[in-house]
């Protein structure tokens, strides 16, 4: 009786657990939902470099959750799918996992321009420009992932590609070297980004000292949302260092990496996508004044010059 009665215990908090993570993904993509309407309806927005960026961490994230709601669910169930398709949700899932702590890494860059180097924010941040930087963030993001599966592709035997398996990253890891070329690729681009982020910190904080009234009120707050985007892009990275984390804890004990994978999702997918509405959805006054036109008045298009 106690056995059955703890696993009707467990199995309950497995649901409840799966319940929160669906409460979250459907509320984030809500809120998303409505940032991009708001992004679309106003042309001053998709014509300025930073907002572009904006929208793009909120396609990223908004994709992400989606996809790895998904397998989420299918992993929950231990439902098999074929490989194949498994490979094509893998492949899309990891690169949108390095799109927004690059593009986070991009919109640093951005207000160090804007405050460091403002006499060349224009030439820098035009319309031609922007494109091209989100065309090589997602240029950038797909490297790592398409040398992992580049290699996975050319040691996988053709038998491998007609079962049907549960979908998770780790079924394509075949040898040991393939996580290691993997983990110095996750390495590279931590440092590379983290190097960037102080570098702009430091410079933001010069440029604050200098500068005083209502020039340094402006700098201030592009140094609170360097901070704020540093605190984003730390936890986004994390998550890059997360599937070693958990391997090394499955060589422990399963209950203990299922309960270590289910709070890595928490804190470091989840939170993080919460943080970009947070950043540029209600801190900018300008965004947050259009939101709250198109939700309490409509989803009309509204010119920001009358504002």
């Amino acid at each position: 009786m106690e056995d059955n009665s703890s696993l009707v215990g467990v199995e309950s908090l497995r649901w409840h657990k799966l319940l929160i993570v669906q409460i979250l993904v459907n509320l984030f993509l809500c809120i998303n939902s409505f940032l991009i309407v708001t992004f679309f309806l106003n042309e001053c927005f998709y014509t300025t470099t930073r907002y572009v960026l904006f929208a793009v961490t909120l396609f990223s994230d908004s994709f992400l959750l989606l996809i790895s709601n998904i397998m989420l669910i299918l992993s929950y169930f231990q439902f098999p799918i074929p490989v194949w398709l498994c490979i094509i949700m893998s492949v899309g899932a990891r690169m949108y996992i390095t799109v927004t702590p690059v593009t986070l890494t991009v919109m640093t860059l951005e207000r160090y321009v804007a405050i460091c180097m403002p006499l060349r924010h224009g030439e820098l941040c035009s319309r031609s420009t922007t494109v091209n930087c989100v065309l090589i963030i997602h240029g950038l993001s797909s490297v790592p992932w398409m040398v992992f599966f580049s290699i996975f592709f050319a040691t996988a035997s053709r038998s491998f590609y007609t079962h049907d398996r549960v979908c998770s990253v780790a079924i394509f890891i075949l040898f040991r070297w393939q996580a290691d070329i993997r983990a110095s690729i996750s390495q590279f681009y931590f440092v590379l980004m983290v190097i960037t982020i102080i570098f702009c910190y430091v410079e933001i904080m010069k440029v604050a000292k200098a500068v005083s009234g209502e020039k340094k009120k402006s700098t201030g707050k592009g140094l609170r949302t360097v901070i704020l985007h540093a605190f984003q892009l730390l936890l986004c990275l994390i998550q890059l260092w997360c599937p070693f984390i958990e391997t090394a804890v499955l060589q422990i004990s399963l209950k203990l990496f299922l309960n270590v994978r289910y709070i890595n999702y928490l804190t470091f997918s989840l939170a993080p996508r919460c943080l970009s509405p947070l950043i540029y959805g209600l801190r900018d006054e300008k965004f947050l004044h259009a939101l709250k036109r198109n939700i309490f008045f409509g989803l009309c298009k509204i010119n920001i010059r009358e504002m």
